[in-house]
């Protein structure tokens, strides 16, 4: 037990300094071509259709306690006073050692005509939660390099809340699209204590999210008398200290089936693949480490599926714009 309690901890420290942990709680997915909402709010209603995606990712497999996701996003589109909006919901939970990260964020975009593509301008408002699970700390007391009553380090569990805001920009033209967002743009810092008794002093603990910038943009190039297209994106995060950068290669035949491939720097090497039939989605990655966590992990495992359901917004539907992230 004191053994994966260890490895708790060397999992969350390798985790809030590696590139997939921006900001301790954003998780970010091998296939985040399919859920372009959940980092950047202007994404919304970018499509026809009510667009529901969810996806869970286990990281590191055969590390205890190494960090799951589980994320789930919705948006469509509407119009008000015949402005096109996008409005979206987004939530992702994740673990780290002995952290837990809840974000639930409300959505929204305003779309406008640009040089041949479409604009959208969005902003996002969530509601923050992490946990600590102190009660599963163990500190050894008997040797000359720990304390057993370090009251830095607190045992027993605690819990904060915050308001977090991010806001984000798209462009979307039928060659090829691109965004950037930030996150976490106050800086919102999660105060946690453990009240004090008639002997104790109250503990004060604080922990701050730091601002993240995203960078995501890809293209679709169909091959010429051929049912195949290409599909290169890129996704770029950084918190201003850490730096994160997927590539990744896809090719879709006959807009059913899609094989990929992905590398992020310094970190693994991916495989995908994912299907589309009629109103449905399903997509699949595996990750194998290029770092020395590959000594103790056979890698991670991603899975997103989803659905779509078509919006008339006209009567007519006489502005049609489609996505090319998923075509």
């Amino acid at each position: 037990m004191k053994f994966r309690i260890y490895i708790a901890f060397a999992v969350m420290v390798l985790s809030l300094f590696c590139g997939r942990a921006m900001g301790q709680n954003d998780p970010l997915f091998t296939q985040y071509w399919a859920m372009p909402t959940l980092i950047n709010p202007a994404a919304t209603g970018d499509t026809d259709f009510l667009r529901i995606r969810g996806g869970a990712r286990l990281q590191w497999i055969g590390i205890a306690n190494a960090p799951k996701s589980f994320v789930a996003t919705g948006d469509m589109p509407f119009k008000v006073f015949n402005k096109r909006i996008g409005a979206g919901v987004t939530m992702s939970q994740e673990s780290l050692g002995l952290f837990s990260n809840l974000l639930i964020s409300a959505q929204g975009s305003y779309k406008l005509k640009l040089f041949g593509g479409q604009l959208g301008i969005g902003v996002q408002v969530g509601y923050f939660n992490t946990k600590f699970k102190g009660s599963d700390v163990y500190i050894p007391d008997q040797d000359d390099f720990h304390q057993g009553n370090d009251p830095a380090i607190p045992t027993q569990d605690l819990t904060g809340n915050s308001v977090d805001i991010g806001l984000g920009v798209t462009y979307t033209h039928k060659w090829f699209w691109a965004g950037l967002s930030g996150a976490h743009l106050t800086a919102p810092k999660v105060n946690m204590s453990i009240e004090g008794s008639e002997s104790t002093e109250t503990q004060e603990y604080e922990s701050e999210l730091p601002r993240v910038l995203y960078f995501d943009g890809g293209s679709n190039i169909p091959l010429q008398n051929t049912l195949f297209e290409l599909q290169p994106s890129l996704l770029i995060a950084t918190d201003f200290s850490n730096f994160s950068a997927d590539l990744t290669m896809r090719a879709t035949y006959n807009k059913f089936i899609t094989f990929g491939l992905g590398y992020r720097w310094n970190d693994a090497l991916s495989l995908m693949i994912g299907a589309e039939y009629k109103n449905f989605f399903l997509g699949y990655a595996y990750d194998y480490p290029l770092s020395a966590i590959s000594k103790a992990s056979s890698g991670s495992h991603e899975l997103v599926a989803g659905y779509r359901l078509k919006i008339d917004l006209s009567g007519k539907n006489k502005n049609k714009h489609r996505s090319i992230r998923i075509m």
